[in-house]
């Protein structure tokens, strides 16, 4: 492989990442406004943001599904910081509608 052909390669793997952000980033954006709902729900029936069983089942959900490469602790890592800046999101909401 020329240098050439390995860097042609390479754009093509950036382009193709490039496009795999954008859909994460539109997955993600689907998931917050469904985080957002959640969040409706448990302030009206007055539930805690934080709850630990539901996060351990997400884990396990996306473990048991996971066929790699990712090992079991990346997954809980990356979904560990997802569900992070989900309960911060329910919180700076409850925060603003407790303000108004």
């Amino acid at each position: 492989m020329t240098r050439e052909e390995a860097l042609a390669g390479l754009a093509r793997f950036r382009d193709e990442i490039d496009a795999l952000d954008l859909e994460l980033l539109a997955l993600l954006n689907r998931r917050t406004k469904v985080v957002e709902e959640i969040g409706r729900v448990k302030e009206a029936v007055q539930l805690p943001i934080y709850e630990p069983k539901r996060e351990g089942e997400v884990f396990r959900n996306v473990i048991e599904h996971n066929t790699g490469p990712l090992d079991a602790d990346a997954v809980q890592r990356i979904f560990e910081r997802i569900i992070d800046e989900m309960r911060s999101l329910q919180r700076m909401r409850r925060k603003h509608e407790g303000d108004k």
